[in-house]
């Protein structure tokens, strides 16, 4: 029996009363690619963060070699054991290579740094792990990938032989991809360890030996790569419930109902020529992974985000970018994706909160009326099913679900013509998701265009159809009534459809 290389047993780790991990499992054999598969919240991010020393779990082990891992205090040597390169660089970009590959540990001589040592040493390094990088490159300079290759080489000077690639490839086109998987199969050869975080599952086949699939907090299978189809891949990661999903009865939206958003080449760093319509009547989701540019593409319409090209009209004006404001006075509500951060003022009323988008509608030259607003307040608290003492009671007294229901109010108290929804079920009990798409229905019949972002499946059944984003490019068009499996394949990148595609 081969040791493994890391072992983690029976992973336990609550927040407060979320339980991030309630199952996690993970054995890496030496020198393999391993892939860590799951979607957005199934758990990965957490076992990592075990992984890496970063967080002790509240229940398990973790073993390196055979041997229990180091407490958390000792950094020395978690480094000799585990690194993580992560989507975003944690190199220094304005320092040279050589100076981000020993930061804080540079050859000294008399108690100064001896430069030409650390050339001598880094240029070393990179050649022993054949990395063709200039040492004397000022770090910023060089591409994304000969970056990532710079902190494999670092960590791998520390002694470290297990490297975690977090979503190496989300920042890479297919040329540099390709790239960088030559130089992962160089260092296996070399006796390196991968641990692969990616959601595009065809990387996986490319250049994984193993695979663990994470759902829903848990362990749910290890396998190996070529024994396991990808369709059954998809399904241990969506679960059972494969089969096509009962839609909520409605009438289908009619083709010549009016087009009330109309996006053209919209262009950002997060999204690329994105084209899409929404009608009058109509919810359209947007799903994709948490690098997908689905967020950004919907703060752009909402006044959050200035894009760099292309074109968003709204009932046939042009819709302002970069100005919340102005995008309530043209006719967008929105829900951002964060009710702490961007959603909420803690420090005021539920009536006041509620009501700061339509302060205007409540009063003459600058002065709102009070018994106006309670008024006001009151019928959006009934309206919402808020369940509060009254409009005057603080929002910080409420529930999560109450409070996204605030948040709710504030988006419809203005009557948009669309309604911009990121996340609006987030972090909310079952009762309280009902009601908030049941708001969502209610708009929908009004005629209100309706737009909603969402890592949820229920939020999205709700639509009458999906747009999926995959590195910032709409790849495909799901109508009512797809299937998980089918929907989850398409955020995850195994299957495309052709550009040019209609999305209208």
């Amino acid at each position: 029996m081969i040791t493994p290389l890391v072992e983690a047993r029976d992973i336990v780790k609550r927040y407060g009363p979320t339980v991030a991990l309630a199952d996690g499992r993970l054995t890496v054999l030496p020198g393999e690619s391993h892939a860590l598969v799951g979607r957005n919240g199934a758990g990965k991010s957490t076992l990592v963060n075990v992984l890496t020393g970063l967080q002790a779990p509240d229940e398990g082990t973790v073993r390196f070699d055979g041997e229990p891992a180091p407490p958390l205090a000792d950094r020395d040597a978690w480094r000799r054991r585990v690194a993580c390169v992560y989507q975003k660089p944690t190199v220094v970009p304005e320092l040279t290579v050589a100076e981000n590959l020993f930061i804080n540990r540079q050859p000294l001589h008399r108690g100064l740094i001896s430069w030409r040592r650390l050339r001598r040493e880094a240029t070393a390094l990179l050649d022993t792990w054949d990395v063709h990088v200039d040492p004397e490159a000022r770090t910023a300079d060089l591409k994304v990938e000969d970056r990532q290759m710079v902190e494999i080489a670092r960590a791998l000077s520390f002694g470290a032989r297990f490297i975690v690639l977090d979503e190496p490839t989300a920042q890479l086109d297919n040329r540099e991809i390709e790239r960088l998987f030559s130089r992962m199969r160089a260092l296996q050869d070399s006796g390196v360890t991968f641990l692969f975080i990616s959601h595009h599952l065809q990387e996986v086949y490319e250049v994984c030996q193993t695979v663990t699939v994470l759902r829903d907090a848990r362990w749910i299978t290890t396998a190996p790569v070529a024994d396991l189809p990808r369709a059954a891949l998809v399904e241990a990661m969506a679960g059972e419930a494969v089969s096509r999903q009962e839609q909520t009865a409605r009438d289908v939206v009619a083709a010549g109902a009016p087009v009330v958003l109309s996006v053209d080449g919209l262009t950002s760093e997060s999204y690329q020529r994105v084209d899409l319509t929404v009608r009058s009547g109509e919810v359209v989701g947007l799903a994709g992974t948490s690098g997908s540019g689905k967020v950004e593409l919907a703060e752009t319409i909402a006044g959050l985000r200035t894009p760099t090209g292309g074109t968003a009209q709204l009932q046939q004006r042009q819709l302002p970018f970069g100005d919340v404001r102005a995008a309530l006075r043209a006719g967008v509500g929105f829900v951002p994706r964060d009710r702490h951060e961007q959603g909420l003022v803690p420090g005021m009323s539920i009536g006041d909160n509620a009501t700061m988008t339509v302060l205007d509608r409540l009063g003459r030259g600058g002065f709102v009326g009070t018994d106006r607003r309670r008024g006001f307040a009151t019928a959006l608290i009934e309206r919402l099913d808020i369940h509060a003492e009254g409009p005057e009671q603080p929002v910080s007294d409420l529930s999560g679900g109450n409070a996204q229901k605030v948040v709710m109010a504030r988006a419809l108290a203005s009557d948009p013509r669309l309604l911009v929804l990121v996340n609006p079920t987030a972090g909310v009990d079952v009762k309280s998701k009902e009601s908030l798409l049941a708001r969502v229905d209610s708009a929908r019949e009004d005629g209100t265009a309706v737009l909603v972002v969402s890592d949820e499946l229920d939020d999205l059944r709700r639509c009458d159809r999906v747009l999926v984003l995959f590195h910032g490019r709409i790849v495909a068009e799901h109508p009512a009534g797809w299937h998980d499996h089918e929907l989850i394949a398409s955020i995850e990148g195994v299957d495309s459809m052709p550009e040019g595609v209609d999305h209208g």
